[in-house]
């Protein structure tokens, strides 16, 4: 039979594994914080093509023979439902009266640049400019699900989530994760967000097809959201150990 000390003993058990949660410890851009990590600046880099990115061109051309019309996109209303055109598995991507035109690890302005060249063998005065189809990114676990659009260059990791939501109260936010396809193979980023220094760092910013995971953190099990609910479980517990200690006499 369990005795005082031992129901004793659990009471105190249960009142430290339902504690509330530190909300000072779950703030973002902490500073002055030694406990945190501090993550280096670094310079931005400019997404590079891969196999499989879908390209948009535009053609840019005061041709008056017609050649440019023929060879230009054709477009919906307001330039919706543009064509878009795959980037092969050698890195090559192939466009109307061009084709065989290397891309694979060219930034978008590199591979306008190159895509333009082989237009002005056609269309001398062309100017093209390039754009990615699939520029999304994915959020799932703790802060929320789904595909969303890179709507602006250098889209920050806070500006990501915040369009997936917020972080619930059980978010870890100590190991943030960032897959991220590289050519290299698969890329895993994991970091601490809180930090002040995470600004400006190699986890900063978002590139499209990053898929960012949220964990739940494993002590959220036993945590509580506010002092009342605490209260609420110590009422509870304290309870529960009385009418114990009385069947037991």
């Amino acid at each position: 039979m369990i005795n005082k000390t031992q129901l004793l003993s659990l009471f105190l058990a249960l009142l430290f594994l339902s504690s509330c949660y530190n909300y000072k410890s779950m703030r973002l851009l902490q500073d002055g914080n030694t406990s945190l990590p501090n993550y280096q600046k670094t310079d931005y880099s400019d997404y590079k093509i891969r196999v499989n990115d879908e390209i948009i061109y535009r053609l840019i051309s005061d041709d008056e023979t017609g050649l440019s019309k023929l060879i230009s996109p054709e477009t919906g209303s307001g330039g919706q439902n543009q064509i878009s055109y795959r980037v092969y598995t050698d890195g090559t991507i192939d466009l109307p009266f061009v084709s065989n035109i290397q891309v694979k690890g060219l930034t978008l302005n590199e591979a306008s640049l190159a895509v333009e060249k082989r237009f002005r063998e056609l269309i001398p005065k062309a100017t093209i400019k390039l754009s990615l189809a699939n520029k999304t990114f994915s959020v799932f676990g703790d802060a929320g699900y789904g595909v969303f659009p890179i709507y602006k260059e250098k889209l920050t990791i806070f500006q990501a989530l915040s369009l997936a939501g917020d972080f619930n109260e059980s978010s870890d936010r100590r190991h943030i994760r960032i897959i991220r396809e590289v050519n290299s193979g698969t890329q895993i980023l994991e970091f601490d967000i809180r930090p002040k220094s995470i600004i400006d760092s190699k986890y900063y910013y978002i590139y499209p097809n990053d898929i960012i995971y949220v964990k739940r953190e494993f002590s959220s099990f036993y945590k509580v959201t506010n002092y009342s609910t605490l209260l609420g479980v110590i009422t509870f517990s304290m309870s529960l150990l009385f009418n114990v200690l009385n069947y037991s006499k």
